[in-house]
């Protein structure tokens, strides 16, 4: 028999946390921000909520009207097994899901046919810690649920057709995974550039070292002034390492995923500082700024002992939407409120020498 509704089963049950103003779907304008973004996250909800329902076998479903509500339908689970090694596959969790737009009505050219969402950690899920390790330690896109993300899409892809309007979306450890799939798509020339929406994704570096300290504007500058003079040190030493990083970002630079991200949250504010720093750089030398942007020590650690890597956070564009609401800054509730976010757009600029060798006349 399947498990009844109780009070801590509250925070999954749309009608009471959902944004019910968004269940008109006439009312959806898929051009406006604030309805794809609010929208991608209850999706992204969903998949915590059908999850949950999986695990707790619960009698009444709470999942599904996290995706109804908006036309959506749930199109395949995206599950990973979990194993055991003395008695095998022990179980599988679900850590995302294809939901297909499917309105009653012609939806309109700016709506997704398909939006492939990945849940974040799931509390008490030994799986999903030891996957938030992956992360610091750069090996994530090598796990089973990333490999398996990457094909799922190219094979949605293979099947729909590549003009099939597909979107990213993730929380946490699922912006962590959206964001590699996102990559792996672009650096394999895999058309179309996916929009892509990352909830609080996670920000590994030495800059988030220096926000844990706390350290005044003052010294977190300088410090940071001290990091891109070893960079610039590197760049000349490591000039291959520098060459193919140059190459990875002209690939990288046309897609251009959303970062919704808190001022207050330490696991997703290295990103604030990775692009505002970059700016500044990027203002005072074009040089300079390139440099901050594209290299990390530890990969130009790592390249010394061939071993080529790049960590996934090096972006060379995005649109950064940071948020500043007092309640949780982590919490995924927060990007379907109604609330105007500060937004700022940053590109990847061509390095000056090729943009000097395209005008040059044949």
């Amino acid at each position: 028999m399947g498990k009844l509704l109780n009070s801590a089963d509250d925070l999954d049950r749309f009608d009471l946390h959902g944004p019910k103003d968004l269940m008109d779907l006439d009312e959806i304008d898929w051009a406006k921000e604030e309805h794809r973004r609010r929208i991608a996250a209850c999706l992204v909800k969903g998949v915590y909520v059908h999850e949950n329902d999986r695990a707790e076998r619960m009698a009444v479903k709470l999942a599904p009207a996290w995706w109804e509500s908006f036309g959506f339908h749930l199109k395949k689970e995206l599950r990973e097994p979990i194993y055991s090694a003395i008695v095998g596959v022990v179980f599988d969790t679900i850590y995302g899901a294809i939901f297909e737009y499917s309105p009653s009505a012609p939806g309109d050219r700016c709506a997704p046919r398909y939006v492939v969402a990945f849940r974040g950690t799931k509390p008490g899920s030994i799986r999903d810690y030891y996957l938030d390790l992956t992360i610091v330690i750069n090996k994530l896109k090598k796990r089973t649920r990333c490999v398996q993300a990457c094909a799922t899409i190219e094979g949605l892809m293979m099947e729909e057709g590549q003009d099939s309007c597909i979107w990213l979306a993730g929380h946490s450890l699922g912006a962590a995974v959206a964001l590699v799939v996102g990559r792996y798509m672009m650096v394999q020339e895999k058309p179309p550039n996916l929009p892509t929406f990352l909830f609080n994704p996670p920000h590994v570096s030495f800059i988030t070292s220096i926000n844990l300290l706390k350290l005044d504007p003052v010294a977190k500058e300088s410090v940071h002034r001290v990091g891109n003079i070893l960079r610039e040190g590197a760049a000349k030493v490591l000039r291959s390492h520098r060459e193919r990083m140059d190459n990875l970002f002209q690939r990288l630079s046309p897609w251009v995923p959303n970062l919704y991200v808190h001022k207050k949250d330490p696991i997703c504010q290295g990103f604030i500082d990775y692009f505002e720093q970059r700016q500044k750089f990027m203002e005072g030398s074009h040089r300079v700024g390139t440099t901050f942007a594209a290299l990390s020590l530890r990969d130009g650690f790592w390249h010394l002992i061939d071993k080529d890597k790049d960590r996934p956070q090096l972006l060379p564009s995005a649109k950064l939407w940071k948020s500043c609401l007092d309640h949780d800054p982590h919490g995924l509730q927060q990007w379907w409120k109604q609330d105007s976010l500060e937004a700022k757009h940053y590109s990847y600029p061509v390095p000056q020498a090729q943009t000097a060798s395209t005008s040059m006349p044949a």
